[in-house]
């Protein structure tokens, strides 16, 4: 009776610290992406744009997924000048996550930096008809508002 016990019992308490093992490890790794996260959000407030551009590209290393660190890293890029790079960012979010109206917004941001003033109202129609689509329509007029000046100025 006693020999089947043995290894169920084994097998159990591996899988318990197996468990408690991983546990370990992403509670470890979320607390330090989480500090990671606040240095850049800090440095950026502090207008110290290389060293946020460090930090948020840790965060990335750690957790790429991340779209927000993703948006940041690309605001971070803009402070320094560094639109192509920011651009990318924001696209990358888009291709990963298309519903993101944040990343339309910025992009075409940046766009418009670029002087691409066509793809500029594009990305925007994009941002409109995402915020009509998830029933934001206040936003979605905001930048209706936007896009008439844009393609008034463009008469």
């Amino acid at each position: 009776m006693f020999d089947n016990f043995q290894p169920i019992s084994i097998i159990a308490i591996t899988a318990v610290i197996s468990s408690i093992a991983l546990l370990g490890y992403f509670s470890w790794k979320t607390l330090i992406t989480s500090n990671l996260f606040q240095k850049a959000i800090n440095l950026y407030q502090q207008e110290d744009y290389k060293s946020a551009e460090a930090a948020f590209r840790q965060v990335i290393a750690l957790n790429s997924t991340n779209d927000v660190v993703h948006l940041l890293l690309g605001d971070t890029l803009i402070q320094q000048g560094k639109i192509e790079e920011a651009r990318q960012q924001f696209q990358e979010v888009i291709d990963r996550a298309p519903k993101k109206i944040d990343a339309y917004l910025r992009l075409s941001n940046v766009l418009m930096q670029q002087e691409k003033k066509g793809e500029a109202i594009v990305t925007l129609q994009k941002a409109k008809d995402l915020c009509q689509a998830q029933r934001q329509p206040e936003k979605a007029e905001q930048i209706n508002r936007i896009l008439q000046k844009m393609t008034k100025n463009n008469s």
